[in-house]
């Protein structure tokens, strides 16, 4: 059963992860130009802070030194603390009055993963780069953004396997994710091939609409669990849905809210599975027949989740 957090209403959640040390959620929302996180016991009535950002938060990820690293609309940033200076690490190469960074994560080795997305949804013009900062790599001295993909709308979906040889990517608008095989260490993806598409939005169709045709939805944020299965929001499809390594689906799981948009595995065991969603642009009608929209959703689950990824500085 599906509980949500109060005081956590967004226009559109993303980006959620646990902090261990801190038995915190944190997340975004990306219009509200807000980092948040919770403080205390999860439940209803859980305390909720916010930090104001300077322009949109595409994505965050804890750092092992402390603080966080932040994608905002133009670059990468770091902060060594909450609520303290965001220092710039790497620029976007992207023009930031059409583009800015969406969904990523770090990886398994400690480099952050930004993804972008092109506002206008005019043309797949939108990547996936990585920053290495680790001490005492290559890269480090001078950390910089490398550009690992491209040619897609929205990047989404992010995700790599627990045996960091597999990567798996998300253009929203086309319905798919894709899959590539990944040598970690040198950092190189290869063999592109479609792990799963899913069916496009029907004609006309209208949510909540009597006798409308159904939608499933597109893939938005995803994460994996500890069993390396592929858990994915699918935004206006009002379902989170469990595919595994083979490309099979296992789950679906019905979600209060039109719009989930990441899943991620929380709480002590990492068996409370969180999901943010979204209520920005959506009708009064819709937010009116399902009022968790924006919120942060959790219930335990028997599937256990892994231990988010740190970045390394």
């Amino acid at each position: 059963m599906w509980q949500s957090i109060a005081s956590s209403c967004c226009e559109l959640g993303e980006s959620p992860f646990w902090h261990p040390q801190e038995r915190s959620l944190y997340w975004v929302d990306i219009p509200g130009r807000a980092l948040l996180r919770t403080r205390g016991p999860i439940d209803e009535n859980t305390e909720v802070q916010r930090w104001t950002m300077p322009s949109e938060p595409g994505c965050i990820a804890p750092a092992r030194r402390g603080g966080l690293v932040v994608a905002l609309r133009d670059s990468i940033y770091r902060a060594a603390e909450w609520g303290g200076e965001l220092r710039c690490m790497a620029r976007a190469d992207h023009d930031v009055r059409t583009l800015r960074f969406n969904d990523g994560k770090c990886d398994p080795l400690g480099r952050f993963w930004a993804g972008s997305i092109n506002e206008a949804k005019d043309g797949p013009t939108a990547a996936l780069h990585c920053l290495d900062a680790r001490p005492g790599h290559a890269a480090g001295a001078a950390a910089s953004l490398v550009r690992m993909q491209g040619e897609v709308t929205t990047a989404n979906g992010l995700a790599f396997a627990p045996e960091a040889n597999r990567i798996y990517w998300a253009d929203t608008p086309s319905h798919a994710v894709r899959v590539w095989d990944w040598d970690a260490q040198a950092n190189r993806m290869s063999n592109e091939r479609e792990f799963q598409r899913f069916a496009p939005k029907p004609a006309g169709w209208t949510p909540g609409a009597a006798g409308a045709p159904s939608y499933g939805g597109r893939p938005d944020g995803a994460t994996l669990d500890a069993q390396g299965r592929y858990w994915a929001a699918m935004y206006e499809g009002a379902q989170l849905v469990c595919i595994d390594a083979a490309g099979n689906q296992v789950a679906a799981i019905p979600v209060p809210a039109q719009c989930p948009t990441m899943p991620c595995f929380g709480g002590d065991d990492l068996r409370t599975l969180f999901v943010t969603t979204g209520r920005h642009g959506r009708s009064t009608d819709e937010l009116g027949r399902l009022p968790a929209s924006g919120k942060v959703l959790f219930m335990r689950s028997q599937t256990q989740g892994r231990p988010v990824d740190f970045f390394e500085d």
